[in-house]
């Protein structure tokens, strides 16, 4: 099992539109072929940053889900609101 965890930092003024934004898409994004659930973690003290961690069968459907229609509109909507690069892990879990 592929665990990616995705750091994203947010202007602190879009931090709830990006809450928003992936509430609406958590369950497209969990349910997505390979994909056995995704979490979203919030700092508890800088409160516009924020960690998504997924879980997928392997890198290849990881892969699928990154050229996908889903996840090229999700990143066009919230990347505008981003307030530093966004830094990604692909994990394995034994």
């Amino acid at each position: 099992m592929l665990i990616r965890i995705v750091k994203m930092t947010f202007q602190p003024e879009k931090a709830e539109d990006f809450m928003k934004a992936f509430e609406a898409r958590k369950n497209l994004i969990g349910n997505f072929e390979g994909c056995s659930g995704v979490d979203l973690l919030r700092d508890i003290n800088q409160r516009n940053i924020f960690f998504t961690y997924s879980k997928w069968e392997s890198e290849q459907a990881l892969e699928k889900y990154r050229q996908s229609e889903l996840f090229n509109s999700t990143w066009d909507e919230v990347k505008k609101w981003f307030n530093g690069k966004p830094e990604a892990w692909s994990v394995e879990s034994n």
